[in-house]
């Protein structure tokens, strides 16, 4: 061999040497990739148990806890789907060059629901023995792999018919009456109106985007096509609507909020707001069936709220806004409303001063962090941990163990926080803090619940109606005009009544949709969310 090619010789068998070691570095490098995101989703997954058991033990300490818990549920999330990633890279990668094994612990799947159909596929059996190739084979058992399928939305169109007879004596034509539809040109049935609004105003899913959507599925329908049906669905719901107001009005303790709702104006759009009416008794052991009832207002003046509670007389649990002032006037008719402030409100604006979280995404030092508000938060907090011990009881049981348990602490917090008033300048920001609870009958209002069994210690049930709102304002982006809020505050009061009544609120549309036409005015009750529990309704719907 000459040494021209005896170099070439060598040359490839360097080059053939080299690929390999890549090779082998590629696949370690994808193998170690794989440990690390695997490890990074186990050390999540433990931090996130860990978390919960304390939490579950110690109880919900404060709100900075339950936010750091759903952001690491996010977090895993993300961890999980790159470490699977990963693992698929490293096994394509290892096909030929074996590297260590490594064993992530996958959470243990449910089984699928019982009530789900099951469709059997059954693989064709082999007719000879695929050893020997004998055909003297026997069944001795099954294995069964189940996978979960889903069957995109069909569409249908129901026709009925109407056959006509005469009358062979006197010649005159018979007919069956046509059926009655909830909408005028009642081309659209109840299943398909209830999709339609709750997608709307439950999903946030404007008109627009369905009716792109149900083209992509063959079925063209125009925007004002369902914007015609979505306001009929309005009119036809009316009384049901109506039954809601009466049962909220007819409360004697209501929580009210309210929520920004850009509506369009010329030029861009302008802040309107949207108000709720809440009535949920099952705090105290109340028998009167949770409600929502929701108002637009194109501002935030006091004329809305006395407008809406126009004879109303009761205890209203609501944050510290001003338009409500008129309801406590006591001069009012029929008579003052009675004031129960939220400690939500209060602990937050102590919340924010010692968010160290917040504090650390923004870069700030440690040394703005306000050790009183700390303390505040964590005298707070023990009131709020009694309180979440006695939720559910009786008004009187909560009463007693109010003035056993909570009163002191109040008492503590109330003198503490004068102390520390005293020793700042007004412009300090826990000194504002201090002052939002004591400024004029405030204190009297933030401390009624000791006296009456039936308050709350805050006004979560309203923030919680409104949390669907708050949610969906990026998807619809503005309200397009005042009709156009106050339909949606008017759904808006359907959907959530039947949420908070543990009702699917599109299976209740739907079947309110297909009975209505042929219910009397004193039937109509029957179709309240919390009378609508027979299990042969939610059949039909």
């Amino acid at each position: 061999m000459s040494d021209v090619a005896l170099e070439i010789a060598r040359s490839r068998a360097a080059l053939a040497a080299s690929e390999a070691r890549v090779e082998t570095v590629e696949s370690e490098l994808a193998q170690a990739r794989a440990v690390v995101s695997t490890s990074e989703a186990i050390i999540k997954h433990l931090r996130l148990e860990i978390a919960r058991l304390r939490r579950e033990q110690y109880g919900h300490s404060s709100e900075r806890r339950a936010r750091l818990l759903d952001q690491m549920e996010l977090q895993l999330e993300e961890l999980e789907a790159a470490a699977t990633g990963d693992e698929i890279a490293a096994e394509k990668t290892t096909k030929t060059i074996p590297v260590a094994g490594f064993d992530r612990r996958r959470p243990a799947r449910k089984p699928f629901p019982e009530h789900l159909p099951r469709d059997r596929v059954v693989i064709e059996a082999p007719s000879a023995c695929s050893c020997c190739g004998s055909g003297r084979i026997v069944k001795m058992g099954e294995d069964i792999t189940e996978t979960l399928e889903v069957i995109p939305r069909q569409w249908k169109v129901v026709q009925t018919v109407r056959e006509k007879f005469t009358c062979r004596t006197c010649e005159k034509i018979s007919q069956p009456p046509a059926p009655f539809h909830v909408t005028p040109r009642g081309w659209a049935g109840p299943n398909l109106l209830a999709m339609v609004l709750f997608e709307k105003f439950g999903q946030h899913q404007p008109l627009n985007r369905q009716a792109e959507r149900y083209a992509h599925e063959g079925v063209d329908l125009s925007l004002s096509t369902l914007a015609d049906q979505v306001g009929a669905c309005a009119a036809a719901l009316a009384p049901l609507h109506g039954l809601i107001r009466e049962h909220i009005l007819g409360a004697e303790r209501l929580h009210g909020d309210d929520t920004t709702v850009p509506l369009l104006a010329k030029g861009g759009t302008r802040t309107a707001r949207l108000l709720p009416q809440v009535r949920d008794d099952r705090p105290f052991a109340g028998g009167a069936p949770p409600a929502a009832l929701f108002h637009f207002s194109r501002d935030r003046e006091m004329a809305h709220p006395n407008q809406h509670l126009a004879g109303w007389q009761g205890i209203l649990q609501a944050d510290a806004y001003g338009g409500y002032n008129d309801l406590y006037r006591g001069n009012r008719d029929p008579g003052p409303a009675i004031s129960a402030l939220c400690w939500s409100h209060a602990r937050r604006k102590f919340f924010e001063l010692a968010d160290i979280k917040e504090k650390a995404r923004k870069r700030k030092p440690a040394h703005d962090i306000s050790p009183v508000a700390l303390e505040a938060v964590a005298r707070i907090d023990a009131i709020f941990d009694v309180e979440r011990g006695i939720n559910g009881l009786d008004a009187a049981a909560r009463l007693e163990a109010r003035q056993r348990l909570v009163r002191p602490l109040v008492d503590e917090l109330h003198d503490w926080m004068r102390t520390e008033r005293d020793t700042m300048s007004r412009h300090n920001p826990v000194a504002k803090a201090i002052a939002y609870m004591f400024k004029t009958d405030r204190w009297e209002a933030f401390t009624r619940f000791l006296d009456e069994g039936r308050i709350c210690l805050t006004n979560n049930a309203a923030e919680r109606a409104l949390r669907g709102v708050a949610l969906g304002r990026k998807s619809w982006l503005f309200a397009g005009s005042e009709r156009g809020g106050d339909r949606a505050a008017f759904v808006y009061s359907l959907i959530v009544t039947a949420k908070l009544n543990d009702i699917d609120p599109q299976a209740w549309l739907a079947d309110v949709l297909g009975r209505l036409p042929n219910m009397t005015a004193s039937q109509v009750p029957d179709l309240l969310p919390w009378n609508w529990r027979t299990s042969e309704h939610r059949q039909a719907a």
